[in-house]
């Protein structure tokens, strides 16, 4: 058999001839060891220029091409291309990696930035979106990422100056990026007028906000804020591509070949051209720079690095170069001398020292080279040309080569060509297909042709006597000829003893190793021999360099690998002395250089191994599996058949019950039955998962024993003999480790996304939940030693490796393990960040680096071989490491270098443990081994035999020496686990006692509990039988082997005979007592299922078979007396009657059949009978009376099994879920309510009661386990339900009703993202409309009459100001209709905070001024202010939002704190402060509810969790807590519990207190000892203890109880709901901390029914938001109110007027009220109910009246002193859009929805008659505006016209002419020539609302439906004309208006959540226009106040 291993010579990186120039940039630094550091290919090279010498870094996979240096300048921070592209942290001196950042970036990283103090890395990513990323890279942490931009982006640079600003430029932009929380904000530069907007290549960042930017066009652009101030013109003439800034000042290098350097102010110093030096040459182009003092590095294009010292800065050095662009190929080593000579697509063939590491020579080509060729005595070259040419260089000297010949035959590239060994023959390959054969001697004559190939020619050799030649071609066929004649050579004979004079072929039985099995690939580009010795090395396309021995003859062959070479390896060649190997790259036109270094030799080196990158690499044996290891233990084979895949894992059920329920939805819902009263308690369980787990059995600190057995880990009692069962996983445990205090465990199960659970063994509760990173399960985990941190192996493909912060839940680093399974994995116990795996055939060493790991493979040397390791430990020194093989041998390591093996075990070492003087192992053999520390001598050993069981044991042992799996000390003994199931305790002087047991390896099915005593009978796959006591002794009394496994048994009614049903369709009857036989028979062939004696006497005993049989046997006679036939598939249950005569059947096909005994007649049974029977035991599953027990997605799932209590009221059932289930009997109708129980894993295979109901015994298919229950009745349960899971509470149990809560469930927030157009318009757009040009279009220099004004300047008196900046100054209400508890106190009571729209406002109550934070971009929906002291005023707020943010935020400073960019999509909906003030809870609006729990000063998500399917209100911290809170909502109520980073709940219990139900929950309090309170919507308060209810207080209000406040100080709780006001009631009441007391409050609005949605309490204090949009304050002593804000209720807002002469305005609403306002004292004046819903409001020019349009049609005219009707009229049936009266108070206009505008006369009185009206609109509607004169109204309609009409006649005007010359009164209109330049380019989707020109005739504002305000210049005639903007509205502004003066704008709002909405009034107010008294100092302070906190005063979205 051929050898198949790995050569043993080895293979050394010795020198990279290149650097990366090309699609790279600032790539080239000086370290601080003065060395060079660069890239190239995939390898990161450290040039030490004064030594010649160069280091190595090959921790990538892929080609590097980003690189950056840290600010202490030795480390490197380098990214690369790929899939699943890392960055690498190392360190330059010593070239290991030091940090690995992972799983983010996608295709490559394109930039890297480190901050100045080093701690931040910024990457970006080549992905669509260049995601731009910040890592804590230390930690491998990503702090924020974001998305870069939609082009490429080219450089990114922190600020030094500004700890958390980065700059990042690239196509056409640059961006200024602010990192607050884990918030990447971005603001575009503003290129202005100052320079054109184009790419900008570089930049760098200087102080005071400047940053310097490199441009395409060669000038420097230079930035301040977000603006270009100015630009260097002509810096450079072509791009600049690289900026480099260092203490001197900076450094640029352009496209044009010059560097330039700058001082600190960017004030020239000096230029170097370097293509006008010695080296220099047309289009040199520079891509890097770097300046160190007197030095400069520049890297070009072509892949040259230039140093430069400044004083001699005409003589750069030219210190690298390599070949340029295009690949490489062509590739050739000198026959005689250490020379190599390479030819590339650049044209150039280059001929390079092997000894000195340099380039000594260079010659240019007319034409791209691909092959080159030495003659033998090295005096001729031949180049072979891409266009089929070849020429032949003579060559005297190494700097004297001329031209021989110049020959072109071929059309195609030359790929191929060489010298006969002779000398006087050249053969040539092309791609035509031919290879040619020319003579040396006679001037390259073509003597030959060998042209048998079909395809290209990839490879040809010489024969030793240069008469054959073979050749290879891109078919993959390999031909021989004859030589010089090129006849083919067919003969086998003759070409099998040809001696080749060298090998580069890649076909052939030589080389058919190098190829992997079953392969049949074109991707080995290039082989070489050395026959010396005997190895083979070759490059491939995956950028690997192998080694083979040579011959390789066996496909699949080990090799050596090495990395660097990124993409295509193309070729391969030997030195001539055999000294080193020579490789090219393809795409990275690189040279490596190799030291070859033959065996013998090599063991000195390899102490020093470099490490393994990120990728495995360096060196390392290949993959497939050697020839000459022996055959695996079975044992171990076994376990690694082992499959743990599910078909639906747990995570998947919801998912199903969700499908299933939407499937089903049609059914209509009968009555669910109602869950049994009782309920079960886990008592004990026998079994231990020993046959594929290990390491899994502890003592802990109190001495008791822990382990696992199915989904449960046992806390084992050995004093009582009693379990304490953690039962929080839902499948397998497959992995067990315990904390070195011995007090915590961990447990790892399997799952689609297997969790791990770190939990405390005494009170059972999980700490930590781990999930989100293994697939398929955990199969090995270990703590730390400082018990920090956790070590978790997975069951993915890859064997993933995670190294955990538990506490906190978070993933610190991964990597992949290795592809075969691990078995162990330890921490160093003296270094946290190290760790040994052991597995199938591997040993591997790994150091954590940032985010990944390093590792280095053990290296066996001669010591020993690759073996598995199944065990392993760290020594009591330093790098001492013991693994125990599968041969029975322990391995002794130190570092990772093999010292020595000990023979410890017949057969594998399984277990392991290190003990402070030495060692324990326990083995196949059965034998436990004490040790001293270095395993030189063997201190005892114990064998574990039957004979040596202690008397006070619990089982018996099933074989003498059992494979032992674990093993542990502790407490003065040896505890050991076995293969078998067992745990032993051995006494260290020898005896031992077995304490649990179960079955092996193998499902049990079979059980049977003892008619009369506490006994049962199990039998299994393991091939035995097992009998159990179950009274408190717990333990295996007998056990069988059986000679096939069994599924089935039974015992005879008097309890003496019991029979067993074998797999193989035999059956025994044994005595119950000895177990052994008494009689068998085999009549079947399949298994049997089920068997069953008939009841009294067991006279018969029916035996059920999967051959579809059942046959019946006469006890006494021993024979069958009858089958029963007619089941159309397997049997799976059988029940007999009570008289022993009729036996019920069910099979696969859910038949249910009945036969009668003894023949077995078949009977057909009505439903009604069947009910009527009597049976002796029901187990079946089938019928009309458990028809409930079927899940609702039992397609997938099945019911094995069922047991009814003799009392015949309890069923419990078993499924393939791992439930075990109780229901009431009979369970009639579908989907029966239930109570289940989890424990076993995987099936339930049976259930049954024992003879007095008082037990349920249950036993699992694949977990072994035999559970034991006991039953707990009604009266005795304990309070607790704990291991009880309801079954799901339905839909159709509504949970209370109430009107506003259903309205605010029913909110769709997304419909109001934004953007649309909130009147229905139809038409053209005005800015799409195309303009017709009138005839008479005026001159341009008009000699007419000059036009009049276009507005009226009503106010002439005053000097003309133009409005220049806009600041918000008050807000008129607050939004309680869908939000609460968003009202707080702050700075104990002296102000208030609330939200409306997108604004949250801080009011002092004194002075009643107001401040705004204005930073959320849509609707605040929620807001809380942080209790706890140390952070005073701090507040969070979140808004609705696709991708929503929430803000935290200084309430006094209005800075943000942190940004917290959200999964919810939709909005956020609540947040709340924990008790600490760390951590902040936030809950969605999205389909899932999610809550989410931040560390928002870190901006770091904790944990996040789909909440409910429904929506949630409210979640809170408990006031003492930071890890328990409580949500509420629809029909939901769960506690929460913060385990590392899982969240955990239960849901509120609520038990069988009467009038209680799951109801509706709106709001939450809490009391000491646990308690907490909810609010339902039937006005009930809810307490609960702990998850429990325990009492009602029974309408605490009348209505829904929507808000509820603790007082931290006091404990009293103030409590809000929906209650009119009464003499003893009120909205708003206060209780005492138990809620038994209470005191009301009347808030004396008004109303009937007072709706609270938000209460807080001060000092003596209660603040109250209602509904309606008031803010009230409470007096606690007098009961007082007094009312803080006012707002329009609901509705939108659209009517809006400002008085002619005051600072006052009037607004009407949807709500149907008008209300007054006075703008100087912010406060309400008056309000007016209507009766209806208003649209349009207008003062007369006098100011004395107001006129009001109706959405009905009707209008009213009041009296302004007194509010009261001076007229009305109705001629409409739909809504007034406008209303107008004119200047001269004669008229009234009114423009309806009716497409018509009418005309009132005013002078006649009340009479209010219609004098005329306009035809002809086309649409309905805006808005008009009246001509100052009177005589004209302008009419803006719903289809984008504007139309002009006489007054009062209504005619149409269309003579442009005419209509030029008006002038206005007033302008309100969106549309006409004089404000095309309003409309934005996105108003495709929504449109502008309103306008309005301001008195002076200045300035236009509009407002639109994206919620902005903008102020324009008037008249505004360009289209998209500049302007600015004002954010603070969220939803659509739909109305505006300028007060009297101009000094300040009203506006409007319409928040169209389903027309539910809210008003805004905003003030803003020009500069400059402060006259006047009171009013001048109101408006001075505000501009004040403008000037000095502009930033967040206004948003100027300049290009938003």
């Amino acid at each position: 058999m051929a050898d198949r291993t790995a050569p043993s010579c080895q293979l050394r990186l010795e020198w990279v001839y290149g650097y990366r120039g090309h699609q790279c940039r600032n790539n080239l630094y000086y370290t601080a060891g003065k060395e060079v550091v660069y890239f190239v290919a995939g390898v990161g090279v450290v040039y030490n220029t004064r030594e010649h010498s160069q280091k190595f870094f090959l921790g990538h996979n892929d080609d590097i091409i980003s690189l950056a240096l840290h600010p202490d300048k030795t480390l490197v921070a380098t990214g690369q291309v790929g899939k699943e592209p890392y960055i690498c942290i190392w360190d330059s001196y010593n070239v290991q990696t030091v940090s690995i950042l992972k799983d983010v970036h996608t295709h490559g990283v394109a930039c890297l930035a480190f901050d100045s103090d080093g701690q931040r890395l910024a990457s970006v990513g080549l992905d669509a979106k260049n995601t731009v990323c910040i890592w804590d890279w230390r930690k491998g942490k990503l702090l924020a990422s974001a998305t870069g931009h939609s082009d490429r982006i080219f450089d990114i640079s922190w600020d030094p100056y500004q700890p958390n600003r980065v700059v990042s430029c690239g196509v056409k932009h640059i961006k200024f990026w602010t990192l607050c929380g884990n918030a990447l904000t971005a603001k575009r530069g503003i290129f202005g007028k100052t320079g054109d907007l184009q790419t900008i290549l570089c930049l760098a960042c200087a102080k005071e906000d400047i940053t310097y930017s490199g441009a395409l066009n060669g000038d420097i652009y230079v930035w301040k804020g977000l603006n270009l101030v100015r630009t260097i013109q002509g810096a450079h003439s072509a791009g600049i591509f690289s900026m480099y800034a260092c203490e001197e000042g900076f450094a640029t290098g352009g496209r044009d070949g010059c560097i330039r350097l700058w001082d600190t102010d960017f004030k020239p110093i000096t230029k170097i051209d370097l293509r006008e030096t010695e080296q220099g040459y047309k289009g040199l182009s520079i891509r890097s720079v770097c300046w160190k003092a007197d030095r400069l590095l520049a890297g070009t294009q072509d892949s040259e690095i230039f140093e430069v010292i400044v004083r001699e800065r005409d003589k750069p050095m030219l210190i690298l170069q390599g070949h340029c662009e295009g690949e490489l190929w062509a590739l050739a080593l000198h026959p005689k001398k250490p020379l190599a000579v390479t030819g590339s697509d650049d044209r150039s063939v280059r001929l390079w020292s092997l000894a000195d590491h340099a380039l000594i020579a260079r010659c240019n080509m007319e034409e791209a080279v691909r092959s080159v060729a030495f003659s033998p005595d090295g005096s001729q070259l031949a180049l072979g040309m891409k266009d089929g040419s070849f020429i032949v260089l003579r060559v005297r000297h190494v700097s004297d080569m001329t031209e021989v010949v110049h020959i072109k035959d071929r059309k195609e590239v030359i790929h191929e060509m060489k010298f006969s060994p002779d000398g006087s023959y050249l053969a040539v390959g092309s791609n035509d297909g031919p290879v040619d054969i020319y003579a040396v001697a006679q001037r390259y004559k073509k003597i030959g042709e060998c042209n048998k190939s079909l395809s290209f020619i990839t490879h040809i050799d010489w024969s030793l006597d240069s008469k054959y030649l073979q050749t290879n071609d891109g078919a993959g066929e390999r031909l021989f000829y004859k030589m010089p004649s090129g006849k083919p050579s067919t003969s086998k004979e003759e070409i099998k003893g040809i001696p080749w004079a060298s090998w580069t072929c890649v076909k052939g039985p030589e080389v058919s190793g190098i190829w992997p099995k079953y392969t049949d690939i074109n991707d080995i580009n290039s082989v070489d021999a050395n026959y010396s010795s005997s190895v083979l090395v070759s490059g491939d396309d995956f950028g690997l360099v192998k080694l083979f021995k040579f011959p390789c003859l066996r496909k699949g062959a080990k090799f050596r690998k090495y990395v660097g070479h990124s993409a295509h390896v193309t070729n391969v060649r030997w030195s001539h002395d055999f000294q080193w190997v020579v490789s090219t790259g393809g795409a990275d036109h690189s040279v490596f250089q190799w030291r070859f270094i033959p065996e013998g030799v090599s063991n000195g080196l390899l102490e020093t191994a470099p490490q393994e990158g990120g990728t495995d690499s360096y060196s390392e044996e290949s993959d497939s599996d050697l020839s000459d290891v022996p055959e695996l233990d079975s044992d171990i084979e076994q376990e690694t058949q082992i499959n743990y895949d599910r078909q639906v894992y747990k995570e998947d059920l919801p998912q199903l019950k969700q499908q299933s329920k939407e499937k089903n939805h049609a059914v209509p819902f009968l009555k669910r039955e109602k869950a049994p009263e009782d309920s079960l308690k886990l008592q004990f369980i026998h079994g231990y998962r020993g046959y594929d787990c290990r390491n899994n059995l502890f003592y802990t600190q109190a001495g008791e024993v822990v382990y696992h057995i199915a989904a449960v880990a046992v806390v084992y009692n050995r004093q009582q003999h009693s379990q304490r069962l953690y039962l929080g996983h839902d499948d397998d445990i497959l992995s067990l480790t315990i904390h070195p205090v011995k007090d915590y465990v961990a447990t790892g199960q399997i799952g689609r996304d297997a969790a791990i659970h770190v939990w405390d063994t005494q009170t059972l509760k999980c700490l930590s939940l781990l999930k989100g990173q293994h697939q398929r399960g955990v199969c090995a985990l270990d703590f730390s030693a400082d018990g920090k941190c956790l070590v978790s192996v997975g069951l993915d493909d890859f064997h993933s490796i995670v190294f955990w912060d538990w506490k906190k839940g978070e993933k610190i680093a991964t990597t992949r393990g290795h592809k075969d399974k691990i078995f162990v994995v330890k921490c160093n116990p003296h270094h946290v960040d190290k760790l040994v795996t052991v597995g199938i055939k591997h040993i591997k060493f790994w150091q954590q680096a940032g985010g990944g790991f390093t590792s280095k493979r053990g290296i066996f040397g001669s010591v020993g071989k690759l073996e598995t390791m199944m065990c392993v430990s760290y020594g009591r020194m330093e790098d001492l490491v013991f693994s125990g093989a599968a041969t029975g041998d322990i391995f002794i390591w130190k570092d990772i270098l093999l010292l020595k093996t000990v023979k410890a075990h017949d057969g594998p070492v399984f277990a392991m443990y290190a003990l402070d003087k030495g060692f324990v192992t326990g083995g196949k053999d059965g034998i436990v081994e004490l040790w001293d520390d270095m395993f030189e001598r063997c201190l005892k050993t114990y064998a574990i035999k039957r004979a040596a069981l202690s008397t006070s044991s619990k089982g018996l042992l099933l074989e003498d020496n059992p494979s032992i799996r674990a093993i542990t000390l502790g407490h003065g003994h040896i505890l050991v686990g076995t293969r078998n199931g067992e745990i032993l305790e051995i006494d260290k002087s020898g005896p031992m006692t077995l304490l649990i047991q179960g079955h092996m390896e193998g499902e049990v099915w079979g059980l049977a509990a003892h008619p009369l005593l506490p006994i049962c009978a199990t039998v299994s796959d393991d091939k035995t039988l097992r009998i159990w006591e179950l009274s408190s002794q717990h333990r295996m009394l007998a056990v069988r082997k059986l000679k096939k496994g069994g599924r089935c048994c039974a015992f005879s009614p008097d309890g003496k005979a019991l029979a067993v049903g074998l797999n193989d369709g035999s059956f025994l009857v044994v005595n119950a007592d000895t177990v052994e036989d008494m009689v068998s028979f085999h009549h079947r062939k399949e298994m049997i299922s089920d068997i069953k004696f008939s009841k009294d006497t067991g006279k018969y005993l029916a035996v059920a078979s999967h051959d579809n049989f059942v046959d019946i046997y006469n006890v006494l006679t021993s024979k069958r007396v009858g089958i029963c036939k007619g089941a159309s598939s397997y049997i799976t249950h059988i029940d007999w009657d009570s008289r022993g005569k009729l036996l019920q059947v069910n099979t696969g096909a859910k038949e249910q059949l009945f036969f009668e005994a003894p023949r077995g007649k078949r009977h057909i049974i009505r439903p009604s009978e069947i009910e009527k029977i009597e049976w002796d035991t029901w187990t079946c599953v089938l019928g009309p009376t458990c028809e409930g027990i079927w899940p609702a997605h039992s397609d997938v799932t099945d019911v094995n099994a069922a047991s009814l209590t003799k009392d015949c009221s309890l069923l419990a059932t078993g499924d393939d879920f791992g439930f075990v289930k109780l229901f009431s009997y009979p369970v009639k109708g579908q989907h029966a309510r239930f109570k289940k129980y989890v424990g076993h894993s995987a099936h339930v295979t049976n259930v049954r009661w024992l003879h007095n109901d008082s037990v349920l015994l249950t036993v699992g298919g694949a977990d072994t386990a035999l559970m034991i229950w006991t039953r707990e009745f009604v009266g005795t349960q304990e309070s607790k339900l704990v291991d009880s899971e309801e079954s799901d509470t339905d839909a159709e149990e509504d949970g209370g009703y109430d009107s506003d809560v259903a309205r605010e469930k029913a909110i769709d927030y997304t419909t109001k993202i934004y953007a649309v157009s909130i009147r229905e318009m139809e038409g053209t757009k005005p800015h799409q409309q195309m303009k017709e040009v009138s005839m008479e279009e005026r001159p341009p220099v008009s000699r007419a009459v000059p036009q009049p004004e276009k507005l009226q300047k009503n106010n002439i008196t005053k000097k003309k100001k133009l409005v220049e900046e806009l600041a918000l100054d008050h807000v008129f209400g607050y939004r309680g209709f869908d939000c609460r508890n968003n009202l707080h106190y702050l700075n104990d009571g002296a102000d208030i905070i609330f939200h409306t729209a997108a604004a949250s406002v801080v009011q002092n109550l004194s002075t009643g001024s107001q401040s705004f934070y204005l930073e959320h971009t849509d609707d605040i929906l929620c807001l809380t202010v942080n209790q706890h002291p140390k952070y005073r005023n701090v507040v969070a707020t979140s808004q609705i939002g696709t991708t929503p943010s929430i803000h935290v935020w200084d309430a006094m400073t209005k800075h943000t704190l942190s940004m917290l960019r959200c999964f919810h999509s939709k909005g956020v909906n609540y947040v709340n402060f924990s008790a600490t003030g760390k951590l902040l809870v936030s809950v969605g609006v999205d389909p899932e509810h999610t809550i989410t729990i931040w560390r928002w000063q870190e901006g770091a998500k904790v944990a996040s969790r789909g909440g409910h399917l429904e929506r949630i209100f409210v979640v809170e911290f408990r006031p003492d807590s930071d890890t328990q809170f409580v949500s509420v909502g629809v029909k939901h109520m769960k506690f929460w519990t913060l385990a590392g980073s899982a969240l955990l709940y239960k849901k509120g219990v609520i038990g069988s207190m009467e009038a209680a139900k799951m109801q509706t929950m709106l709001s939450v309090a809490f009391g000491a000892n646990n308690l907490t309170f909810t609010g339902a919507i039937n006005g009930d308060v809810y307490v609960w203890k702990d998850h429990f209810l325990i009492r009602l207080v029974a309408k605490a209000h009348t209505g829904p109880v929507f808000t509820m406040y603790t007082t931290l100080r006091d404990g009293l709780i103030v409590t809000g709901g929906k209650e009119r006001p009464t003499k003893e009631g009120g909205a708003v009441k206060l209780w005492d901390q138990e809620m038994k007391r209470c005191r009301a409050f009347q808030l004396e609005t008004g109303q009937l029914v007072e709706c609270v949605r938000s209460v807080c309490r001060g000092k003596g204090k209660i603040l109250v938001g209602t509904k309606d949009g008031e803010i009230i304050e409470v007096g606690e002593k007098n009961a007082a109110s007094n009312i803080l804000i006012d707002g329009h209720m609901e509705g939108e807002i659209w009517g809006l007027a400002t008085h002619p002469a005051k600072d006052i305005f009037i607004s009407a609403s949807n709500d149907g009220t008008a209300r007054i306002w006075d703008l100087a004292d912010k406060k309400l004046l008056n309000k007016v109910n209507l009766g209806h819903a208003a649209r349009c409001a207008a003062y007369s020019p006098d100011g004395e009246m107001v006129a009001i349009g109706m959405k009905n049609g009707e209008f009213v005219i009041l009296l302004v002193n007194s509010l009261k009707v001076w007229g009305k009229k109705r001629d409409r049936k739909s809504a007034i859009q406008d209303i107008r009266i004119s200047p001269d108070s004669r008229l009234l206009a009114v423009g309806s929805s009716e497409h018509a505008v009418d005309f009132y006369d005013l002078t006649q009185g009340t009479s209010l008659n219609r004098i005329g009206y306009c035809k002809d609109i086309p649409s309905f509607v805006i808005q008009m505006d009246f001509s100052a004169d009177g005589k004209y109204i302008q009419v803006s309609t719903g289809a984008y016209k504007r139309q002009v009409h006489e007054v009062p006649l209504g005619k149409q005007v269309t003579e442009a002419m005419v209509i030029e010359k008006i002038t206005w009164a007033s302008w309100t209109s969106i549309l006409g020539d004089e404000v095309i330049g309003i409309w934005p380019r996105n108003a495709d989707k929504a449109d502008v609302n309103c306008a309005c020109v301001t008195h002076a005739g200045l300035n236009v504002v509009t407002g639109d439906d994206f919620g902005l305000v903008k102020l324009f210049d008037f008249p505004c005639t360009e289209k998209f004309a500049k302007h600015k903007r004002y954010f603070g509205h969220s939803a659509h502004v739909t109305n505006i208006r300028f007060s009297h003066d101009d000094k300040y704008v009203c506006v409007c709002v319409a928040m169209s959540i389903n027309a539910r909405n809210l008003t805004l009034l905003l003030l803003l107010l020009p500069p400059g226009n402060c006259r006047g008294g009171a009013s001048h100092l109101l408006a001075t302070s505000c501009w004040k106040r403008l000037r000095c906190c502009r930033p967040h005063k206004l948003r100027v979205l300049a290009n938003w």
